[in-house]
């Protein structure tokens, strides 16, 4: 009965199938977003793109929104089988011949997806320029400032308060945050002095996170370190598995 009517097999596979989509959609959702002239971040390349029907400037990021298409279609394979298995008898039935057109057509699905996301994570380009000045948004740095009260001794709920209104008070007179004066620091906490503007200082909030998966240059050497050798073993086990 198990060896004739369990498909276990293909629904855990298409449910791998249908996670590892929705990750890749997520992230070619970032490269749409990246991609727009709001944002400027990366330039991709033009085999995985193409010019509007309409206007010639506009280069449209059509294999990453093929990839966010996919996606629903990959887990309605899943929902297809799980569907189909629901409530037949823990035996053979006919229904059962219905299981491998969704596990087909989520394995070539994926396929495509991977040889896309695959094509442009090899080729895009960075403005690194771009990225470097959204990174040196002072704004960034408020809960910076408010661990900096905490570790004053100001409760966080009460730092949270302050720093709330310091950027505020930033806001409503179109500065940044470290052209606020002394003054005004003193109006909202005794405990804000000169390690404020320190706090502040070209991209000390992004060296400042030191933990692991953090933003500082260290912890993401070690992240980049860690990704390519869990790649690399997975690579070889592929190829073992295949010879």
């Amino acid at each position: 009965m198990d060896a004739v009517s369990d498909r276990d097999f293909a629904a855990e596979f298409l449910a791998a199938g249908a996670i590892l989509g929705v990750h890749l959609s997520r992230f070619a959702e970032d490269l749409v977003l990246w991609n727009s002239q709001e944002f400027g971040f990366v330039t991709l390349p033009d085999a995985f793109a193409t010019g509007s029907s309409i206007m010639p400037q506009k280069k449209n990021p059509d294999a990453a929104e093929l990839l966010r298409g996919k996606a629903p279609r990959i887990a309605a394979s899943l929902a297809s089988l799980l569907g189909t298995m629901h409530a037949l008898p823990l035996a053979y039935s006919k229904d059962l011949q219905e299981d491998k057109e969704p596990v087909f057509d989520a394995i070539d699905n994926l396929e495509l997806c991977l040889a896309a996301a695959t094509g442009m994570v090899a080729m895009i380009s960075f403005n690194r320029e771009r990225l470097a000045a959204a990174a040196e948004d002072e704004m960034l740095a408020a809960t910076e400032i408010a661990d900096l009260l905490v570790r004053k001794g100001v409760p966080f709920r009460e730092a949270h308060g302050i720093v709330g209104g310091l950027v505020r008070d930033a806001v409503e007179q179109g500065k940044e945050l470290s052209d606020l004066s002394a003054e005004e620091l003193r109006g909202r906490s005794e405990h804000l002095d000169e390690s404020y503007y320190e706090v502040l200082e070209r991209s000390s909030w992004l060296e400042s996170k030191r933990i692991e998966g953090g933003t500082g240059s260290q912890a993401l050497a070690a992240q980049i370190d860690l990704a390519t050798e869990t790649l690399a073993a997975v690579k070889a086990r592929v190829i073992e598995e295949r010879q």
